[in-house]
């Protein structure tokens, strides 16, 4: 069979698909553009003052390159002080979500806007978003150097990396650094990355020498069986052969 060839579509066939979905978007009704009303609301509303402070602790973001719309940041250290000797030798991860629903009023433009969409949807010629950008790309956005409020989950880990405690709180951070996937996954290929970002590949190590250790314990659990299983076996063995020959067994009765 002659083999496929690769060929550059020509630019009236992107017009073509860009016509298609245009007419996708029409058919299924994806919306163009916010309310008035809801564009006011995201320009005005303001989350609740956080009663706790964070930003001490140097977050950064991890994202695909050029994204506006952070809503994650993570900061993972070594565990200085723990209650317990297993949380002393891990680690300990605080994960922060922006806090969008701060600024969206139950009941207001940008709520009936938002349940009038369901999620953000990602098509292939750009995304329909669930929240104005002046709010996901801006306001509410973990942009570095910004102050801003987030719920943050604080994780303590064990050595193996597993979860020691966690709890969830709303507070006030600030993110250092806008990583992006290529750049920080080429700094941990050449031994260069810094921060929180130097620990990942150590944490994401210890799911697989957790892995090996149950492994090696299950296999260690066979074994003691296996020469259980044998030894009980051999003992029988002896007995039958005992009571063939002539000796009582346990069982004889005596004569």
């Amino acid at each position: 069979m002659p083999s496929r060839r690769t060929r550059i579509t020509p630019q009236s066939s992107h017009g073509q698909l860009a016509a298609a979905l245009t007419a996708l978007r029409e058919e299924f009704g994806v919306p163009e553009g916010f309310p008035a009303a809801a564009l006011a609301e995201a320009r005005s509303a303001a989350p609740p003052e956080p009663a706790i402070d964070l930003r001490d602790l140097p977050f950064v973001t991890l994202d695909p390159v050029g994204s506006r719309d952070l809503d994650q940041a993570f900061h993972l250290e070594r565990t200085a002080r723990a209650a317990t000797r297993a949380a002393a030798r891990g680690f300990t991860l605080h994960y922060a979500i922006a806090d969008v629903p701060g600024f969206v009023a139950p009941g207001g433009a940008l709520d009936a806007e938002a349940r009038t969409r369901g999620q953000t949807l990602y098509l292939p010629d750009g995304a329909v978003p669930l929240h104005p950008p002046v709010l996901s790309e801006g306001r509410a956005s973990l942009l570095p150097d910004a102050d801003r409020s987030a719920y943050v989950w604080t994780v303590a880990l064990d050595s193996d990396g597993s979860v020691v405690d966690a709890r969830v709180e709303r507070a006030l951070i600030r993110s250092r650094a806008q990583l992006d996937y290529p750049s920080a996954q080429a700094a941990i290929d050449l031994g260069a990355a810094a921060g929180p970002l130097a620990l990942l590949p150590e944490v994401g190590g210890c799911g697989s020498r957790r892995s090996m250790r149950a492994a090696a314990r299950a296999s260690t659990s066979r074994r003691r069986r296996s020469s259980g299983t044998s030894t009980a076996t051999a003992s029988n063995g002896a007995r039958r052969c005992r009571s063939r020959n002539g000796t009582p067994s346990s069982r004889s009765s005596p004569a």
